[in-house]
């Protein structure tokens, strides 16, 4: 998917610095060890096509979101695009390219994790017609902390 401004993507490994700048360089992203290069291989492996890049005309990633699916719901994680290139429709498109993809992979829900800080994301995805579950909550284990 291309605009006069950018291109849209799969991600591949090679993007990982330039995605995870990107991350760092936007608030409301919280990065962990889940994070790392070695651990966002295996997702994209997982994952094949599913994630998604945003690049300016000169090749440089600009937006970025992750996308997989468990075979019954997807995900989107760390959708970010870099301050001066918001505002544009990026981020709409990042997510609009993943849900196709989730749809042809027939993926009927998806699922999206925020910080309750995160008040422009809550923002973006509310716009967006997003509904807030007020009926589930989300715990987590971590499973380095059992050994």
């Amino acid at each position: 998917m291309t605009s006069a401004c950018f291109t849209l993507r799969p991600m591949t490994l090679d993007d990982y610095q330039a995605v995870y700048d990107v991350w760092k360089a936007t608030p409301g992203i919280g990065l962990s060890a889940s994070d790392e290069r070695d651990a966002i291989a295996a997702f994209l492996e997982r994952n094949p096509g599913q994630s998604v890049v945003a690049t300016s005309a000169d090749g440089s990633i600009v937006g970025v979101v992750l996308c997989g699916h468990d075979g019954r719901r997807g995900y989107l994680h760390h959708l970010a695009v870099l301050p001066q290139y918001r505002k544009q429709g990026i981020a709409k498109m990042l997510v609009e390219c993943c849900l196709n993809r989730l749809r042809q992979d027939q993926i009927l829900k998806c699922n999206i994790f925020l910080f309750r800080s995160n008040e422009s994301g809550l923002a973006f995805w509310k716009h967006n017609r997003w509904v807030t579950r007020d009926d589930l909550s989300v715990l987590q284990f971590v499973l380095s902390s059992a050994f």
